[in-house]
């Protein structure tokens, strides 16, 4: 695991960029934690008293989420109550000079307070807003609630994932909240490059969870306008693309192979001793295997079923066909590609010591990202923050007293 200060004498791409960030739990703070880890000052806008609920989701060491070690790294946090007038009118005050601002509030929430777009807009023309929420600003379902799992839903992925016949089930984790996340960043980054490099101003970016995930649909969308076709679930199989699915070995365990390119197809069918099939010219070619993918999957699946998976690893590789076991989080915490690749990093943690943390992507050579800090206790940075706007320390102790400061 390779410790983050290796990386923190290098100057971030990001850095003079300042981001206010009041969402909560994933979508908000996954985009705010992209930027700051390529260097972005990014202060976290908390309500007094809890703070963001993801500090208590999930395991907890010492009290805190040891989830929230890794998302709100590299952040500040500052605790104000957004439901005062005088919390709305700090908040304000913070975002006079800042370049970012990013939330996930239900649409209308910000306007309710005096914070939406125009509002803004007119404080700061510079400033760009990065609108997270499950249906978008606008539409008819805009007003409704809306988590990962059914931006996953009404996007239609979690139609496909499911054994045929059987209830979809989730990926494990809330994909639509990350994915909206780094589309968001993106967003984010071009603009910043639209208003620094092409003298524009500060714009909204109105980002639904639901669009982010459609965007990964591939051909589902083309497929049936040109065809009527609804493409169903096919359980480990990649419909239309053929051989490429998991297949049960002789001790119990599964294997991944992907054998869908042209050589690659001929040179598995040579590791399973299936020459039959490697040689047939209707097999030559991708549509044609994906006719006879039931056939292809039963021969492969009957050799791996007969080996274990190391041994049918082994074959894959001397044969240069592309295949892995299915890694489990023990797998890859002690893997060495992991490991030579720097993909886990170890960083301070909240409740003491140091703790295991998805390393910086993507991977820039001269500007490389860091953990420079780790995540903030409720309201830690507070003075700090208030102080840089002006306050000294009797009207930031008369705002504790009044509960707008945490």
């Amino acid at each position: 695991m390779r410790a983050s200060h290796e990386r923190e004498q290098t100057m971030q791409i990001l850095e003079g960029i300042k981001v206010v960030e009041l969402g909560q739990l994933i979508a908000g703070p996954f985009a705010a934690k992209t930027l700051a880890d390529f260097g972005a000052r990014v202060v976290k806008i908390e309500p007094p008293g809890g703070g963001d609920p993801l500090r208590k989701w999930r395991k907890l060491r010492e009290g805190n989420s040891v989830w929230w070690d890794a998302q709100s790294r590299n952040k500040e946090s500052v605790a104000i109550d957004l439901r005062q007038p005088e919390g709305q009118a700090l908040v304000r005050e913070l975002l006079a000079d800042a370049d970012v601002l990013i939330e996930n509030f239900r649409p209308g929430t910000l306007e309710a307070w005096g914070l939406g777009w125009e509002a803004l807009h007119a404080l700061n023309p510079r400033l760009i807003m990065l609108r997270l929420s499950g249906f978008g600003q606008t539409g008819p379902r805009a007003g409704e609630p809306g988590f990962a799992a059914v931006g996953e839903a009404f996007a239609g992925l979690r139609h496909l994932n499911a054994e045929p016949g059987r209830a979809p089930v989730r990926a494990g984790v809330s994909l639509g909240d990350t994915v909206a996340g780094l589309h968001g960043a993106m967003g984010v980054l071009l603009a910043l490059y639209g208003r620094d490099a092409r003298g524009g101003t500060g714009q909204m970016i109105d980002l639904a969870l639901y669009e982010a995930m459609f965007n990964l649909t591939e051909s589902l969308l083309p497929e049936y306008d040109a065809f009527g076709e609804v493409r169903q679930p096919a359980g480990g199989a990649l419909p239309g693309i053929a051989p490429s699915n998991a297949y049960p070995c002789g001790d119990g365990r599964f294997v991944l192979v992907a054998g869908n390119g042209d050589s690659i197809f001929r040179r598995l069918m040579a590791a399973i001793d299936r020459p039959d099939l490697a040689d047939d010219p209707a097999l030559a070619r991708n549509d044609g295997r994906a006719a006879r993918a039931a056939e292809l999957d039963t021969a492969i699946g009957a050799w791996t079923a007969q080996r274990t998976l190391d041994d049918v690893l082994a074959a894959m590789a001397a044969a240069d066909v592309p295949a892995s076991r299915l890694y489990t989080i023990a797998d890859l915490a002690t893997d060495a590609h992991y490991q030579a690749r720097g993909n886990i990093e170890r960083i301070p943690a909240l409740a003491g010591g140091t703790i295991a943390v998805p390393g910086i992507v993507p991977r820039l050579s001269a500007t490389p990202g860091a953990v420079h800090r780790r995540a903030p206790r409720l309201g830690e940075h507070s003075d700090t923050v208030l102080h840089e706007l002006g306050h000294d320390d009797v009207a930031i102790a008369a705002l504790r007293a009044r509960k707008i400061v945490g």
